[in-house]
């Protein structure tokens, strides 16, 4: 009896700490597209943000756009502006650049992606694109949903 109820807790024990790691490796596995903001830096035209962008959904991605808010050092929306990342092949990283006319970092607080204007690509649902959607920031500027 005494054998018997060990292997049940040692099972038990197994069976609770297999458990315990099957959310992360959901999570890890997700199909997601991931939007990093990684720099602002003033250029010619006014500032250049720079984005890495990787695509994990599973499918290439054809057209890509984003409307984005700008919102100035006091938190008030400066400027509504669309993004085109054109193409986002599957499994791939990619680095884009974007002077914003006009307009300076320093007094960029925020940048908001207000919605995906274009998500299109063969297996790809239009809503993919913001439903999907992981931000991160390498800057000092609020980046996300």
């Amino acid at each position: 009896m005494t054998s018997l109820t060990a292997s049940l807790r040692l099972l038990t024990s197994t069976l609770a700490m297999s458990l315990a790691t099957l959310p992360a490796w959901t999570e890890q596995s997700a199909p997601v597209l991931t939007l990093e903001l990684n720099a602002a830096q003033p250029s010619e035209k006014g500032c250049r943000l720079t984005f890495l962008v990787n695509n994990s959904l599973g499918a290439d991605v054809t057209k890509a756009a984003f409307e984005i808010a700008l919102f100035n050092e006091a938190g008030v929306v400066d400027r509504l502006t669309v993004l085109d990342f054109k193409d986002l092949p599957s499994g791939k990283t990619k680095v884009t650049r974007f002077d914003l006319a006009g307009t300076d970092c320093t007094k960029v607080s925020r940048v908001l992606i207000n919605s995906a204007t274009e998500c299109v690509g063969s297996g790809v649902e239009p809503a993919a694109c913001m439903r999907k959607l992981k931000t991160d920031t390498k800057t000092g500027i609020a980046f996300g949903v």
